[in-house]
């Protein structure tokens, strides 16, 4: 059974499953009894799909946004779509998130369809999909971008114990001159990487 955390963060409380708390709390480790019954013995991580490369990333959240609080969402898919997202078709770069009537929905996320999808099956790469949150997370989020003027932006699509999962957060927009200070640092970043890199060689 996953352990579970809380936190809380601008007047909402978040759980976190295991996976996202320290590694040392939750290493790979197994204990095998010999015959004195208490030799334990370590075993290399088992690699599964939560350790796959995300999907579909949109660095330009991150660019554009302060990111101040992050949330898992699951997304309401149709089989041609999770084919295509095990093929890697799938970009978030121009979706977003939005609130209507209680739920939320991602907008923009482009899918593209296999050429080996049913031809009896209507596919839309672009089609507004739900996403998948519990009730008070939708209302710390429908208080916050209706009555607080954060927006919800879609982070990373990634793989998390066989499904789906969209990575959105509650985020600000920066002004021109943070987006020049995010450029800076993100180009200095990996300036610094080539040097590293050449005195090495």
């Amino acid at each position: 059974m996953a352990l579970r955390s809380t936190t809380c963060k601008l007047g909402a409380c978040l759980e976190y499953s295991a996976e996202t708390l320290p590694a040392r709390a939750f290493s790979h480790k197994e204990r095998s009894a010999g015959a004195d019954g208490d030799e334990s013995v370590d075993l290399p991580a088992m690699k599964t799909q939560d350790t796959l490369p995300p999907i579909a990333v949109n660095r330009k959240a991150r660019f554009d946004y302060f990111i101040e609080e992050r949330y898992e969402a699951g997304i309401s898919l149709m089989g041609w779509e999770v084919k295509s997202m095990r093929a890697g078709k799938a970009q978030i770069a121009e979706a977003y998130v939005y609130v209507k009537n209680g739920e939320a929905f991602l907008f923009g996320a482009h899918l593209n369809p296999l050429n080996s999808a049913s031809t009896h099956v209507e596919t839309d790469p672009t089609r507004t999909r739900k996403l998948l949150l519990n009730r008070r997370q939708l209302d710390h989020l429908i208080g916050a971008v209706e009555r607080r003027g954060y927006t919800v932006v879609p982070l990373q699509l990634y793989w998390k114990s066989g499904r789906a999962k969209l990575e959105i957060g509650l985020a600000k927009g920066k002004k021109q001159h943070d987006k020049r200070h995010t450029e800076k640092d993100r180009d200095w970043q990996r300036d610094k990487g080539r040097i590293m890199k050449a005195s090495r060689r």
